[in-house]
């Protein structure tokens, strides 16, 4: 069983810019439901099907498995409106690797910035471009921006 123990953190733009080459990302969403989510990926040149179970806190079970792309591609015209388009981008400090997404489309103008912890209490530095965490703020969840975009807030 996996899990994924993660925190999430608006970016300050004025602060942080891009370095390196991004990775574009497709993703929707085929169940959004409390209990459960079903998310279709395109990450570059792969596809991706991933079962999250309920949060808690922080927390909850993931499951990942990497598909064929074109079976990928198809499943996401079968997914629930609205796709999330984003660039993502990897820094690392200190122990820990960020992952930057810079989002397109109907959630135009957000930047978000993750984190996983081996533990929800494990320290880590905070680079300076580092905002508000909204990591219990559900609006922010890749589920809930393709119900209701950013752009509709």
């Amino acid at each position: 069983m996996g899990m994924e123990i993660e925190r999430k953190f608006l970016v300050d733009r004025g602060r942080w810019k891009p370095c390196g080459e991004g990775t574009r990302i497709a993703q929707g969403y085929l169940c959004t439901e409390a209990d459960r989510t079903v998310r279709v990926r395109v990450k570059g040149a792969h596809g991706y099907l991933t079962v999250k179970g309920r949060n808690e806190g922080i927390s909850r079970q993931e499951f990942e498995y990497e598909i064929p792309l074109k079976d990928a591609e198809t499943m996401l015209v079968m997914c629930k409106p609205t796709i999330i388009e984003k660039v993502r981008y990897h820094e690392s400090l200190g122990a820990h690797l960020w992952e930057i997404d810079v989002f397109s489309g109907e959630n135009d103008g957000l930047v978000l910035a993750e984190i996983e912890l081996q533990h929800e209490d494990e320290s880590f530095e905070r680079p300076e471009w580092l905002g508000e965490e909204v990591s219990m703020d559900h609006r922010y969840y890749n589920s809930s921006l393709s119900n209701k975009p950013y752009r509709k807030w």
